[in-house]
C-alpha cells in the first residue's frame, strides 16, 4: 500500500486567540490551514518569524517533550514553550507511527543529560545504546547530532527537527539528505525548520516560507535562503565590496 504520511494538515483555531507572545507574531496568527507533505515538509524564513515556535507547538501537540526527545521523555529544565499548541488542530491519517522524535537543537544538551541520568538507574537496557552506545556528552556537538540521525531514527515514524543543520558541516548536511531519503523509503515523515539551502534541496519536498505577515508555499529556487546563498556564492567579492563600502 502506498505510504501517504501520518500527519495530513495543520489548522489554527482562529477563535479567541489571546494577546501577547506568540500570537503577536503576525504570520503565526494569519494562517488557517497548512497541508503536510507525506514525506518531507520544510519551514524556512528569517529569524524571529516563528519557525521554531511553530515546530515546537506541533511537537508538543503530538505528545513530545518540549525540550526534545522521544515521547517517553518527560523531563523539564525550564518551561519556556508557548501555548500555541493549545490552539492547533492536526489532522492525521489512519496510519499510526511506530517511532518519533523531536530534535530541538538549543536544548539537545538537556536531552543528552537526561539520557545519562536515566542510564545511571539500575535495570533495563541502556537508553544510550539507541544512540550508538557512547554518551552524547563525550562527543562534539556535531558528532552527537550525527549519532542521533544515524542510530536513533528507525523509520515508520514522525521526525520533527528544529534547525538540525546547526551543528553539522556542509558535508554532513549533504550526508543527511541521504539519511532522510533512506528513512523516507522506510515510511518516515519529516517536518523540519531550517536555514540550510542544502537540506531544502530535498526533492519533491514542500517548502513553507514564513515571512513577517504570511506563510506561503514556495519552490526551492524561489526561497529566500536559496536566492541569498546563490547570489553570494556567484559573486562573493562584489557583495563584500558593496557591503564594506557601504559601511565606511
Amino acid at each position: 500500500m502506498e505510504f501517504n504520511g501520518y500527519l495530513l494538515s495543520l489548522r489554527l483555531k482562529q477563535e479567541h486567540l489571546p494577546n501577547g507572545y506568540p500570537f503577536n507574531i503576525p504570520c503565526l496568527k494569519s494562517f488557517e490551514k497548512l497541508d503536510f507533505h507525506p514525506n518531507v515538509t520544510f519551514f524556512t524564513g528569517e529569524n524571529g518569524v516563528g519557525k521554531s515556535t511553530l515546530i515546537e507547538a506541533i511537537a508538543v501537540y503530538l505528545g513530545f517533550n518540549a525540550e526534545g526527545g522521544g515521547k517517553n521523555f518527560n523531563f523539564k529544565s525550564t518551561a519556556t514553550h508557548s501555548d500555541l499548541h493549545n490552539f492547533l488542530t492536526i489532522s492525521k491519517s489512519f496510519r499510526k507511527p511506530k517511532d518519533g522524535y523531536f530534535l530541538r537543537g538549543e536544548s539537545f544538551y538537556n536531552v543528552a543529560s537526561e539520557i545519562d541520568k536515566l542510564d545511571e538507574e539500575p535495570g533495563g537496557p541502556k537508553i544510550i545504546d539507541s544512540y550508538g552506545g557512547l554518551s552524547l556528552h563525550e562527543q562534539s556537538h556535531g558528532q552527537s547530532f550525527w549519532s542521533l540521525f544515524t542510530n536513533r531514527f528507525w523509520g515508520n515514524g514522525v521526525y520533527i527537527l528544529d534547525e538540525p543543520e546547526s551543528a553539522l558541516s556542509a558535508t554532513k548536511q549533504i550526508a543527511m539528505l541521504s539519511k532522510i531519503n533512506n528513512l523516507v523509503n522506510k515510511n518516515a515523515q519529516f517536518i523540519i525548520a531550517t536555514h540550510s539551502p542544502i537540506l531544502l534541496s530535498y526533492p519533491n519536498a514542500w517548502i513553507y516560507e514564513m515571512s513577517e505577515n504570511k506563510i506561503a508555499k514556495v519552490k526551492y529556487e524561489e526561497s529566500e535562503v536559496y536566492r541569498v546563498y546563490k547570489a553570494f556564492l556567484d559573486h562573493p567579492q562584489r557583495i563584500l565590496d558593496n557591503l564594506f563600502t557601504s559601511n565606511t
